[in-house]
């Protein structure tokens, strides 16, 4: 595999952009019209430039695949025909909570299709995302969450078969980058190809990168036939021979429709258009459209909420019907880019192939196109249909030409195919009627579908008079609480996707305040160590419901020899909050914690303004006793609230999709090389990260523990 660089998201895509070509000097352009190096091919705004435009492309295109000697085998082969017709793909986070009900402990994957088919017209493949944002709060690496999945590979091998029931190919994920975490025994492409052996997946997509190894493919060809590699960055021609899925993130297009480069290449490849962060799928919709291609939908944004909304769901699904019926036709080779239309601001390509004429057309305009859409030659024998509205096309013939009326939304599409009724199929009423019922549900709201952030119910204990023993007594107090973030994909506290977030801020810190009050209440002095949790289960008898990771690091059911005095670590938040029960206790809200370290002087670490040596572990080795560090102790008398381990909080909140906790502290592990990584390390007093929950056996890590609180009156 090749070294991953540290560059942003965008800049690896726009790097990628650039290929190796050999044709063309770097920037020249061809009669002027075509540039070798642009993802999408920009059309000139002139119609009376559009003839010679497709005249350059089509001259680039022979002369490209001369010069990279093009062969086709990958995509003439039988087991890889499904790739020129998998044009929907989902991004799925396998914590999102309509994927995975943590309550019943099962994989909800038909209740999540049945909604996609509903709003989405349904998925052709899924992306199976496992680990960013989580990877780098302990030392497992990608490969280890997979297998620590709900059920394990086994789990989610059915999870394959039953996607596999409804049609639907499957990728595991690839991380590069993951290179501080624990090692695997076997490079990168062996482990990965044991996971996609042992949970029977179709693909894999590599993250980050344009291309992997040489010999991908062939190490793939020899798990079965049919499975294949789809990139991130841009894929470069010359690579298009190996790589028959790609992603179109982030292309730029102009007002006349351009031309998708890697698809004008080889009409049977497939790029989905994503641009993950926004909440208007127009451009990429169009563009798919307009080019034969695919989509990726991806709501669920590693945390962020950016849901779709309506129009763009029902714009979707009145495509991929069409997409799928007629995938030959896009596939095939009777391209013809930006035919004239009788509308200013409405474009349309025309499709050729099997004795059907298929246009697609789409509406940059803010109103709706209406009246003569199309004049185009008149066939004999042809009948005209609106694919869209599923209905006949009204049609004014004109001296061996035919007037196509009809209308299109604003910002919406348009679809016309003509053809004798012979090669339309005899299922073909059929279809313009699901078409028509399609069309029924179509819609112009383009709101944000928000979801609500809710925090959950914080449990209160019996009002205590005096703090219990080795509990420190926090008096009532109003303030105001400064929260240091990272800026990353997986957001804050709200749900939302920040639509002003940019790749160069991206890794950055930010603060968030809010005023606070706090009620009087008392604090654990040290962390939950493994003594005590080992009274808590020799006294009330705790079986966690999943075992799974469990305290993994006791033996035989007792705490490891020498760290009676450690952090308790291997706990989730239920076991945590089980302990905090069975102790008359709670977990500490964030609010708690952070004034407990802080104190009134909102100090930056428990002991002071500076980070100083011999006050707290920082080892990146292992868990040391809780009162290893006396000199780190809070202003009210606290141990070990910055390094040793992360700590939980009782400010767990779920958006319906994501559930996530605020920890605290730092760990004394740090993952390193990559700043995809969560932060690790010791960590300031104000600084917060938001933890993804999924199910125990995943929450439960080497780094994370946490102590208790409890109200005072």
């Amino acid at each position: 595999m090749p070294a991953h660089p540290k560059l942003t998201r965008r800049q690896l895509i726009q790097a990628a952009a650039i290929p190796a070509t050999a044709w063309f000097a770097r920037g020249q352009t061809l009669k002027p019209y075509v540039n070798p190096d642009d993802v999408v091919m920009a059309a000139p705004a002139n119609p009376a430039e559009w003839p010679a435009f497709r005249a350059a492309l089509s001259e680039w295109r022979t002369q490209a695949r001369e010069q990279v000697r093009y062969q086709d085998n990958l995509y003439a082969r039988p087991d890889t025909k499904w790739v020129s017709s998998c044009y929907s793909c989902c991004f799925l986070m396998l914590c999102d909570s309509t994927f995975y009900n943590s309550t019943d402990g099962r994989y909800t994957v038909d209740e999540f299709l049945d909604r996609a088919q509903i709003e989405f017209g349904g998925y052709d493949a899924m992306v199976l995302w496992q680990a960013y944002p989580r990877i780098g709060f302990d030392d497992r690496n990608q490969f280890d969450f997979y297998r620590d999945m709900p059920g394990g590979l086994t789990g989610l091998r059915d999870v394959t078969r039953r996607l596999h029931n409804r049609k639907i190919k499957v990728f595991i994920d690839y991380n590069p980058w993951d290179t501080g975490t624990r090692r695997e025994s076997v490079e990168d492409p062996d482990a990965l190809v044991e996971i996609l052996k042992a949970i029977d997946a179709d693909g894999i997509f590599l993250d980050t990168l344009a291309t992997g190894g040489a010999d991908f493919q062939t190490r793939l060809d020899q798990i079965r036939p049919g499975l294949v590699l789809e990139g991130e960055g841009a894929l470069p021609v010359e690579n298009i021979h190996s790589y028959p899925m790609s992603w179109a993130q982030w292309f730029p297009d102009s007002y006349v429709p351009g031309v998708l480069r890697n698809k004008w290449f080889e009409r049977r490849h497939i790029q989905h258009q994503i641009a993950r962060w926004d909440r208007d799928h127009t451009a990429e919709l169009q563009r798919a459209w307009m080019n034969g291609s695919g989509m990726m939908v991806w709501e669920n944004v590693f945390g962020s909420w950016v849901g779709w909304n309506r129009r763009d769901r029902s714009v979707l699904r009145a495509m991929l019907p069409i997409q799928q019926r007629y995938s030959n036709v896009f596939a095939g080779e009777g391209w013809t880019p930006l035919v004239p239309t009788q509308k200013s601001g409405v474009f349309a390509n025309l499709w050729e192939g099997h004795g059907l004429r298929l246009w697609t057309l789409v509406n940059r305009n803010a109103f709706a196109a209406e009246g003569a859409i199309l004049r185009t030659r008149q066939n004999e024998g042809a009948e005209y249909f609106d694919l869209i509205h599923g209905a006949p096309v009204k049609t004014t013939p004109d001296g061996g030409f035919v007037t196509l009326t009809g209308s299109i939304p604003a910002h919406g599409i348009g679809a016309f195919i003509a053809g004798r009724s012979s090669d339309m199929g005899s299922d073909f009423l059929r279809f313009l009627t699901s078409q028509q019922k399609l069309d029924q549900t179509a819609s112009a709201n383009t709101a944000f579908p928000a979801l609500h952030t809710r925090l959950e119910i914080v449990r209160r204990t019996r009002r205590l008079s005096t703090a219990p023993e080795m509990m420190a007594d926090i008096q009532a107090v109003r303030f105001r609480l400064r929260v240091l973030f990272r800026i990353r994909e997986c957001g804050f506290y709200e749900s939302q996707s920040d639509i002003s977030l940019t790749d160069p801020s991206l890794h950055q810190l930010i603060w968030i305040e809010r005023a606070v009050d706090l009620q009087r209440y008392a604090i654990d002095h040290t962390p939950v160590t493994n003594r005590q949790f080992a009274d808590f289960l020799s006294a009330s008898g705790y079986k966690p419901a999943h075992p799974e990771h469990f305290l993994k690091h006791w033996n035989q059911g007792a705490p490891p020899p020498g760290k009676l005095d450690h952090p308790v670590v291997y706990v989730d938040i239920g076991d945590a909050r089980a302990y905090a029960r069975w102790a008359k206790k709670r977990l500490p809200t964030e609010e708690e914690w952070q004034y407990a370290a802080a104190g009134p002087a909102e100090l930056r670490y428990p002991w002071g303004k500076l980070m100083e040596p011999g006050m707290c572990n920082g080892s990146n080795t292992d868990t040391t006793p809780v009162t290893e560090f006396p000199g780190g102790r809070s202003p009210f008398g606290c141990y070990d609230m910055c390094g040793n381990t992360w700590e939980l909080t009782e400010s767990v909140r779920t958006d319906g999709r994501t559930r996530f906790c605020i920890l605290k502290g730092g760990s004394f592990y740090q993952a390193t090389g990559s700043e995809w990584y969560t932060d690790g390390g010791p960590q300031p007093n104000q600084f917060a990260s938001k933890f993804p929950l999924m199910w125990p056996g995943l929450d439960r890590c080497s780094t994370i523990g946490f102590r208790c609180a409890v109200d005072l009156a």
